[in-house]
């Protein structure tokens, strides 16, 4: 027969292995859980208050905060997609009309000196490169079907995880206190100690949420400020497209910046462009890392040196999404600890 000490570890060990089988099957909802779970966090307030107002009915206040934030992404996103729209079009009228009116050599007076000689060469070398296009073309082909295919994949990926995060969302706004009520009688903790976790938990959400908001918005200004100076046509729309490249980790306001820059020195306007480069790299760049953490750190009991850590930390390892993965994975251990400690010595 086995000992106590033996079915102990018996036990241990399978439930391991079931946290990991657990883990395996929601591997691919990952992302989604989490951005779901820091929002629901964050909204918890929002979503009592209103369920009260609306007499307790708690999936239409939860029908609303959902919407609410599939609207205050889908919304911002089709506005600046229709502007681009619009400026893509008006480019196209004008660049159709100057082909017609001054030939593909007119379009050359509209360049930089910097520019103008490397397009000339160019312009050269169409004739030789339109006789090897097909061979081109044929030599390529399988890799610009990999490209569309990839290209199709990461936006129903994109589409899909969404979906997934809207749907959980719902979910944890509304089943929340129960669902709250049914882990901790289930996870083996002492009573009292998983609701702290997780109100550690939503007050690290906040944090986050706050702190990429603010940073996004602080980066816009500042950029806004060097498209004033540099003289940046329609400043206020690059603002607006500064402050949504800035809520993407990956690009971030100083990739921005460089783009309009680039913009600039493709119309003529060097030294706006050099401003506009090194306004970026510097200051807009510069920003992002001295403002996240200072945001960050007034949310959180943690050093500023370990926030700045764990947001590089948690966006090389998980990408983007670490950027709220990082901070929580330190915010978790410090509340464990300081759990074990008060209640361990």
């Amino acid at each position: 027969m086995a000992t106590a000490k033996t079915a102990h570890r018996i036990l241990v060990v399978l439930a391991v292995l079931a946290i990991l089988l657990v883990a395996f099957v929601f591997s691919p909802f990952a992302t989604a859980l989490l951005l779901a779970a820091v929002l629901a966090g964050a909204l918890h307030p929002w979503m009592e208050r209103l369920a009260h107002a609306l007499g307790g009915r708690r999936a239409i206040a939860g029908g609303l905060l959902t919407f609410a934030v599939l609207a205050a992404v889908v919304v911002p996103i089709a506005a600046f997609a229709a502007n681009v729209l619009a400026q893509a079009l008006e480019g196209w009228t004008w660049l159709r009309g100057t082909l017609a009116s001054q030939g593909v050599s007119g379009l050359l007076d509209y360049l930089p000196d910097v520019l103008r000689s490397p397009a000339e060469r160019l312009l050269q070398e169409i004739p030789a490169a339109v006789e090897k296009l097909p061979q081109v073309a044929a030599s390529h082909s399988g890799q610009a079907a990999a490209a569309v295919g990839g290209v199709l994949s990461a936006t129903g990926s994109f589409l899909f995880q969404s979906a997934m995060m809207l749907i959980a969302l719902y979910f944890l706004l509304v089943d929340g206190p129960r669902l709250v009520a049914w882990l901790s009688e289930v996870v083996p903790l002492k009573r009292g100690q998983l609701p702290e976790l997780l109100e550690d938990f939503r007050h690290v959400a906040v944090a986050v949420i706050v702190t990429t908001i603010a940073t996004a918005a602080v980066q816009a200004a500042v950029a806004f400020v060097g498209y004033l100076v540099a003289g940046v046509p329609r400043p206020v729309f690059f603002g607006i497209a500064t402050f949504l490249f800035t809520l993407i980790p990956a690009l971030g306001g100083a990739m921005a910046v460089v783009l309009v820059a680039l913009l600039m020195l493709a119309t003529g306007h060097t030294g706006a462009a050099a401003f506009l480069a090194v306004w970026g790299i510097v200051v807009v760049g510069l920003v992002d890392n001295v403002v996240r953490p200072l945001f960050m750190r007034g949310g959180l009991e943690i050093h500023g040196a370990v926030i700045f850590f764990a947001l590089l930390g948690g966006l090389a390892v998980f990408g983007p999404i670490g950027l709220v993965a990082g901070p929580l994975a330190i915010a978790f251990l410090i509340a464990v600890s300081r759990i074990y400690r008060r209640d361990f010595g």
